[in-house]
C-alpha cells in the first residue's frame, strides 16, 4: 500500500512540475513527465512535492547549474516570481571534506554522523548564513525556505538565466573595491568569514556585486576563521591582479579588517 501511495505522489509531482512549464524539453530536469536527473532521488522528489503542496513553489523548470555537491534548479512561485532551488547531493562523498567548516563553529555544536545528516545540516547552515547576511544588508540571494537537502532563495537572473559571475564578466577597479567591501562587511556586519570567496561565487549584476554559495561561511569564533579570511583575501586579490587591476597588499587588508573590531 505504501509503495502505491509513493508512486502516486511521484506521478502527481511529475505532472505538477511540468504542468505550467512552457518548455518542451527541459535540460537535466524533467522530460515527458519523468524525473531524469540523478539528484532527484525519491526523498528529494517527496521534499519537492511537499514544497508544492505547502505553496512554497508552484512548479520547477530545469537545472541551471551543477556542481560536485549540488544542482540548482529554476523554480517558480505561485506569484510567478523566480526561485532558485539549490538541491544538495545526498549521494556525494564530497561533504565529508566539509566537516572542518562545521566542527568548531559554535552555532553547530552537534554534528550527527552519516552523509545524509551532514548534507541536511549543510543546507541549514547555508540558509542561516544567507539569513545573517541578508539581515545585515549584505547583497546575497534572499533566503526563502530550507528543508532536508533543498534550499530555496531568490533567483539572481532573468527568465531562468543566472547573472554572470565575476569569472565570466568584464571587471573594473570598482568591482575590486566592491569585492573587498564585501569581505569586510561579511566580517563586521554579518560576523562571518565566507571561506570560499572567489570569482566563482560572486555575481556581477546591474546593481553591483552579489555574493553567493555561503555554505562554507563560518562564525568569527571558529578557530580557523582568520586563516579562512586570509585565504579569501588572497584568492580575490589574485583574480583581480590577473585582470590588470591595481590591488592592495593582502596582509594590509587582513590587518585592517580584523583590527577594526
Amino acid at each position: 500500500m505504501t509503495d502505491i501511495i509513493s508512486r502516486k505522489l511521484e506521478w502527481e509531482l511529475d505532472n505538477k512540475l511540468i504542468a505550467k512549464s512552457k518548455r518542451k524539453n527541459l535540460p537535466d530536469g524533467f522530460k515527458k513527465g519523468k524525473v531524469m536527473n540523478e539528484v532527484l532521488d525519491k526523498p528529494t522528489v517527496m521534499t519537492l512535492y511537499k514544497m508544492i503542496t505547502d505553496h512554497i513553489i508552484a512548479y520547477v523548470n530545469g537545472s541551471v547549474s551543477a556542481g560536485k555537491e549540488s544542482v540548482v534548479f529554476w523554480g517558480v512561485a505561485e506569484d510567478n516570481s523566480n526561485v532558485a532551488l539549490k538541491i544538495y547531493l545526498v549521494s556525494t562523498s564530497n561533504f565529508k571534506k566539509r566537516e572542518p567548516y562545521l566542527t568548531g563553529d559554535p552555532r553547530f555544536r552537534h554534528v550527527k554522523k552519516g552523509t545524509k545528516n551532514l548534507v541536511y545540516l549543510w543546507a541549514k547552515k547555508e540558509h542561516r548564513n544567507l539569513t545573517q547576511c541578508y539581515n545585515a544588508g549584505i547583497p546575497v540571494p534572499r533566503p526563502l525556505y530550507v528543508t532536508n537537502n533543498v534550499l530555496a532563495m531568490d533567483f539572481v537572473g532573468v527568465n531562468g538565466s543566472p547573472c554572470r559571475s565575476l569569472l565570466t564578466s568584464n571587471v573594473d577597479q570598482n568591482d575590486y573595491d566592491q569585492a573587498i567591501s564585501l569581505i569586510t562587511d561579511l566580517y563586521h556586519k554579518a560576523k562571518l568569514v565566507h571561506g570560499d570567496f572567489s570569482e566563482y561565487n560572486i555575481f556581477k549584476t546591474d546593481d553591483g556585486l552579489v555574493v553567493f554559495d555561503l555554505g562554507s561561511a563560518v562564525d568569527l569564533r571558529h578557530p580557523n576563521s582568520k586563516e579562512f579570511l586570509k585565504r579569501d583575501i588572497n584568492n580575490i586579490i589574485r583574480f583581480f591582479k590577473k585582470r590588470g587591476m591595481i590591488v592592495d597588499d593582502s596582509n594590509s587588508i587582513f590587518e585592517d579588517i580584523v583590527n577594526e573590531l
